[in-house]
């Protein structure tokens, strides 16, 4: 039996991370990642994805050191971002640049190697965006945690506790989830004994398509048509009626709603601000929830973390053209995990394929 896509397909065993649909969990090595997101920082989920087991204040502040160590961009990567064309998006030039960047060790995976990708991810955005926007590159700064540091990067202004925080938690979040597209073309590349480099660009590369890291735009796109109209309900109804996809609802896994999108709104609900945007969001929610299983009941189409991923990055006032930039430097973290965790008990990824196309010649059927 041909499974298009490999749905369902189990074809190998992680210790990473599990994905309840049904109960609408996410646990990252035996913990919830609701629960790391709001106890815990980027640095110590990071290192518990690389480890197995959580930081001490040791081993914390030692990954944190290599973090503030490894986030200088390269001027050789900066010279191949200056070439590269102004109508390429981010995510291009994120597959390029990492795709350039000189490890530790191209004969072995290193964790060290898995830092440095993660860490030079926001410098690359940033410079990126500093020449398309003619503006001055900030400097580079080692006395910032790194989703602190990325916020910084983006616009050159001391980031506030509650902005890292709204931050923080959507990276944690979206960290790691699974065998999905871009991990399993990781796993892929590394399953061919190929470096941590080429396994992070093929992963970019995935990431780029819209079918898998595009949605919280499109998010923003379908509440702005929504505020204009001022009809939520039958704004919702004729979108679903005309066969359209409301961007944000409705998961491959879930069968509730997205444990990631529950952590998010409840922490902008905690940080919450006089934002008619949000309050749009959440009534927008409740309506669409209700609209969906009215018209496609059984369905169980809930909210996904693309949803209030968007509420977030707008809150920060990240623009639209960055939020898979942004997604993509969080999962770094995961991508790399898996290749280690490949490289543990490797075997090539190989799958076969049925031949359907025609046959000419008389002596093949003999």
């Amino acid at each position: 039996m041909i499974q298009k896509g490999l749905k369902g397909v189990v074809c190998t065993e992680t210790k990473i991370s599990h994905i309840d649909g049904e109960k609408g969990r996410l646990i990252y090595r035996g913990f919830s990642a609701q629960d790391l997101a709001k106890e815990h920082s980027f640095e110590e989920v990071a290192y518990l994805l690389w480890n197995g087991m959580l930081p001490n204040t040791e081993e914390l502040s030692n990954t944190k050191q290599q973090f503030k160590q490894s986030r200088k961009l390269p001027n050789y990567v900066k010279n191949i971002i200056d070439n590269i064309p102004a109508n390429h998006e981010m995510l291009s030039v994120l597959r390029t640049a990492i795709s350039s960047i000189e490890l530790y060790d191209t004969k072995r995976i290193t964790l060290q190697d898995a830092i440095t990708l993660t860490s030079l991810v926001p410098a690359i955005i940033s410079y990126r965006e500093s020449i398309q926007n003619n503006t001055t590159y900030p400097e580079e700064r080692t006395d910032l945690d790194h989703v602190a540091y990325y916020l910084y990067m983006l616009t050159g202004e001391e980031p506030s506790p509650s902005y890292v925080k709204a931050l923080e938690t959507y990276m944690i979040l979206t960290m790691e989830h699974g065998l999905n597209a871009s991990t399993f073309s990781a796993r892929v590349t590394a399953s061919t004994e190929s470096d941590l480099g080429s396994a992070a660009t093929s992963a970019i590369g995935t990431m780029k398509g819209p079918l898998h890291g595009g949605a919280p735009s499109g998010v923003i796109d379908l509440l702005n048509d929504i505020a204009k109209s001022g009809d939520i309900r039958g704004s919702i109804q004729q979108k679903v009626e005309n066969g359209e996809k409301l961007m944000g609802f409705g998961h491959r896994v879930y069968k509730t709603m997205d444990p990631r999108a529950q952590a998010i709104k409840e922490t902008l609900q905690d940080n919450k601000k006089e934002d008619d945007w949000f309050d749009l969001a959440l009534k927008v929610e409740k309506t669409a929830i209700e609209v969906l299983e009215e018209l496609k009941p059984g369905r169980k189409l809930y909210t996904n973390v693309e949803f209030y991923a968007a509420a977030v990055l707008r809150e920060l006032n990240i623009p639209s053209h960055l939020f898979t930039a942004t997604f993509t430097a969080s999962r770094m973290v995961g991508w790399t995990t898996h290749v280690m965790e490949q490289l543990e008990d490797n075997t090539i990824f190989r799958p076969s394929a049925q031949y359907v196309g025609p046959l000419y010649e008389k002596n093949l059927d003999k």
